[in-house]
C-alpha cells in the first residue's frame, strides 16, 4: 500500500467516526427536547380508576370526588362587581382530594382527553388550574376547571402526568369520568348549572 493511499484512508475513517459521534449527540438532544418520547412502556406505570375511587400515586393518593358541568364560573371570594366568565361550550369542574405520602409526588400536569382525540387543558390564571399536594401527612381538597366542546365528550378521562424531563420510573393517573356516549354527554351538558364557584384549595390533616 503506497503512502498516498494510507494518507487518504485515515481522514476518511476519522470523518466516519466524527459523523457517528454527531448522530449520537443529536439523538440525546432529541430525547431531551421531546419529553413525551422519553418514557418507554417498560418504565411507565398507569394507575387507573373512576370518580370516587382512591387511586394510588406512589405512596400518595388522588381522588376525584365530583364532576360538575357549568355554563359559567366565578372564583370563591369574588366581589359583587365581578362578572361570571361564560362560554359558548361548557365548563367541566372536577373536585379532587389528594393525600401526600412520605415521598415527593412532584408536579402533575392535568389534561382531559376524549375518544374523539380532543385534549383539554385547565383554565389558567384561576384557583382551578391544577392538582396539588400538601406536606407529608396532610391532605388537600380543591377543583380543576376545563372549557370543553360539548360535541366531543365521549370517553372523557382525566389524565395526571408528571412534568419531569428525565428518564426514570414514572407513574400517571387516568380517571374515567363516566361518559360512555355522546347521549350521556348531552344529558350532562343539558343539566349544567348556570354558574360554578371555584373553591379555593384547603389543606387538612390526612385521615
Amino acid at each position: 500500500m503506497s503512502f498516498s493511499t494510507r494518507f487518504i484512508e485515515r481522514p476518511v475513517a476519522t470523518s466516519l467516526i466524527m459523523v457517528g459521534i454527531l448522530f449520537v449527540m443529536l439523538g440525546g438532544l432529541t430525547r431531551l427536547a421531546d419529553p413525551d418520547q422519553v418514557y418507554d412502556k417498560s418504565n411507565l406505570v398507569v394507575q387507573r380508576g373512576t370518580i370516587g375511587e382512591k387511586i394510588p400515586y406512589g405512596d400518595s393518593v388522588v381522588e376525584v370526588t365530583r364532576m360538575k358541568f357549568a355554563s359559567a364560573y366565578l372564583e370563591d371570594g369574588s366581589s359583587e362587581d365581578d362578572k361570571p366568565v361564560d362560554t359558548n361550550g361548557a365548563f367541566v369542574a372536577l373536585e379532587w382530594d389528594t393525600t401526600r405520602g412520605t415521598k415527593s409526588p412532584g408536579s402533575l400536569r392535568p389534561t382531559l382527553t376524549t375518544d374523539g382525540g380532543s385534549v383539554y387543558t385547565p383554565i389558567g390564571g384561576t384557583s382551578g388550574d391544577g392538582v396539588s399536594f400538601a406536606q407529608p401527612g396532610f391532605g388537600t381538597t380543591g377543583a380543576v376547571v376545563f372549557e370543553v366542546n360539548p360535541a366531543d365528550l365521549k370517553g372523557l378521562t382525566l389524565n395526571l402526568a408528571p412534568t419531569q424531563l428525565y428518564n426514570v420510573l414514572a407513574e400517571t393517573v387516568e380517571v374515567d369520568l363516566g361518559v360512555p356516549s355522546e347521549a350521556v354527554a348531552q344529558k350532562l351538558v343539558d343539566g349544567a348549572t348556570p354558574q360554578y364557584v371555584i373553591p379555593k384549595s384547603v389543606q387538612r390533616v390526612a385521615q
